[in-house]
């Protein structure tokens, strides 16, 4: 058969393959779920994936995946979805998940793109509902209100079904977002909400506008060894490869200020052995390759025995983080027999009284230790993790971590000369930015200047020192970061004139009324009401506070019992977001 008959042949499958797809969309809820970023990137995402697999688990829903175009702007055109190549004006529902504050602009080009009017208020009823979630709208939703139509703030598993179920396809649109925002515990309808500032610019107010509940609710599956959550579709086009991901466990009990997954999935949750046993099997079956993910994959309770099973079958596996104090000599030979090449360690500070203010909960000793038994067990490369920009950070504590690196290092050699074999440490080293639903919400993030200087620093001493890499983020895209991280519904305006010209953010900052300081470089006060507490995560606000002060004293604290406590108010139920601070 000649090639222009085997390419005829090939698109004449593809458009039956089309066609049958289409033919389910009758009588079906249609759904775009679009994640703001590459193919590569979303489908490395296990959050898309564990969406993707629930909606299509539905009865009435058909659900395909949207992407924006490669990197290379090699394909052209609108963004279309995967599995038909249908625009997403043709869907009922266009649904965002989104993990990184940095995508919002990208957002904007898939609504563009799409031939979508870009604000929640330009749309009628004909155009599909714009939904958004994911772990960035749960801490902040505000900088992107003003283009999406609802939120869902909470776990998928429980929040998607409820939502679902309320959705009809042809009601009004004003009278779908209003039983959506009065039925739907966990929905956020930005356009039944005001926000009201005082004069110096601060906010005072987050008020509705009508009769629906003042506070939102975050959702959360209880248990979640109910579902399995694991990659849904193989592609050999991520960072994974053919890896399939296995999520163990959501939350971590360890409290670090800066991290906000420690505070927004209270409690801790991690999936049982049996679950977790029937994921892995699969895993083997399809790929021979697993990676557990989680924030706390070490605190698993019966991860020695998981994994000593999963090595026995063959399986290789990986983990997507490992405590130093964690790093038991089963965890290192799984790694080793998993033909991990690179180990990752995450100090976060450099000296012993930053680790205390961020409360990571990890000595010197631990970290130098947990080097020096990779190498010894047949890891030969190390990656370390750190953060400049911290709060109360001095220029002894940004020493401190050249200092160590380099500690680390010369342990690092004396193990790989044990086994004739040298291999290399890389730091990463990257600008702290202050989150939401944090200890560290009231902090003010270090200028522009003095995160590039600090990098400087690090780079120039560690320079000559053989064997030894630094990589060092963008500070000016962190400073972006920060401002969608802790914006409020005004930024929407600063992100809209980012993406009409080009993504140039300092013209837009030269050009703008609004200061973007105000939100980045600002240290908040004691009993300022933030944009994003209109949404109740379970964990009070006095906790959070008297954590920030416990950080200003460099006091660590222990980490979450797991178990009912009165400690952060989560066991107890939620306190009011406008509480007051009680600091004593």
């Amino acid at each position: 058969m000649s090639r222009r008959r085997i390419k005829e042949r090939r698109r004449q499958v593809e458009n039956d393959e089309q066609g049958v797809i289409r033919k389910r969309w009758r009588d079906r809820l249609r759904i775009a779920l679009v994640f703001p970023n590459t193919y590569a990137v979303g489908m490395s995402n296990l959050g898309l994936q564990s969406v993707y697999a629930l909606l299509n688990g539905m009865d009435g829903v058909v659900c395909e995946r949207a992407f924006l175009p490669s990197a290379d702007h090699s394909e052209a055109g609108p963004v279309r979805s995967v599995e038909s190549g249908a625009r997403l004006d043709e869907f009922d529902i266009v649904a965002f998940s989104v993990s990184f504050e940095n995508d919002y602009i990208n957002i904007l080009g898939v609504l563009a793109g799409a031939n979508l009017p870009l604000t929640s208020e330009q749309r009628g009823t004909p155009h599909p509902l714009v939904v958004a979630g994911g772990v960035a709208c749960q801490l902040n939703p505000e900088p992107i209100a003003d283009f999406i139509d609802c939120f869902l703030i909470g776990d998928a598993e429980v929040l998607l079904p409820r939502f679902i179920r309320r959705v009809e396809r042809g009601k009004p649109r004003r009278q779908q977002l209003l039983d959506l925002a009065r039925e739907v515990p966990g929905v956020y309808v930005p356009a039944f909400f005001e926000a009201r500032y005082h004069d110096d610019g601060t906010l005072a107010a987050m008020a509705p506008t009508c009769e629906i509940p003042p506070i939102v609710r975050r959702v959360y599956l209880e248990d979640i060894s109910r579902t399995s959550t694991c990659t849904a579709v193989l592609t050999a086009h991520t960072a994974f490869g053919q890896r399939y991901l296995v999520e163990v466990g959501r939350g971590c009990p360890h409290g670090c200020r800066f991290c906000s997954a420690g505070f927004i999935y209270r409690p801790p949750r991690f999936r049982s052995a049996e679950v977790l046993e029937r994921a892995l099997e699969e895993g083997h079956r399809l790929t021979g390759g697993v990676g557990l993910v989680g924030a706390a994959v070490s605190d698993l309770p019966h991860l020695p025995e998981l994994c000593g099973r999963a090595l026995d079958r063959g399986t290789r596996l990986s983990f997507s983080s490992l405590r130093a104090d964690a790093l038991t000599p089963q965890l290192i030979e799984v790694l080793a027999r998993s033909g991990t090449r690179t180990a990752t360690l995450a100090p976060d500070a450099g000296s012993e009284r930053m680790r205390r203010v961020i409360n990571k909960g990890l000595g010197e000793d631990d970290i130098v230790s947990a080097a020096r038994d990779l190498v010894a067990g047949g890891i030969p490369n190390l990656k370390l993790y750190f953060m400049i920009g911290l709060p109360t950070e001095t220029d002894a504590d940004v020493a401190a971590i050249v200092s160590l690196t380099k500690r680390i290092r010369h342990a690092f050699l004396q193990s790989s000369r044990a086994r004739g074999r040298m291999g290399r440490i890389t730091l990463s080293v990257n600008s702290f930015v202050p989150k939401p639903v944090t200890p560290f919400q009231w902090v003010a993030m270090d200028s522009v200047r003095r995160l590039k200087a600090k990098a400087r620093r690090i780079r120039t001493e560690l320079a000559r020192v053989p064997n030894v890499r630094v990589h060092a983020d963008v500070p000016r895209w962190a400073y972006v970061q920060a401002l969608l991280s802790r914006g409020d519904r005004r930024v929407g305006r600063l992100l809209r004139a980012a993406f009409e010209n080009g993504g140039n953010w300092p013209a837009v900052f030269r050009g703008s009324p609004l200061n973007p300081d105000f939100y980045t470089l600002r240290e908040r006060g004691a009993r300022e009401h933030f944009p994003w507490e209109f949404i109740d995560h379970g964990v009070h606000r006095r906790f959070l506070y008297r954590e920030y002060e416990r950080a200003l004293a460099a006091r660590s604290s222990a980490a979450c019992p797991m178990i009912p406590c009165d400690r952060c108010g989560l066991c107890r139920g939620a306190a009011g977001p406008a509480e007051g601070i009680d600091s004593s």
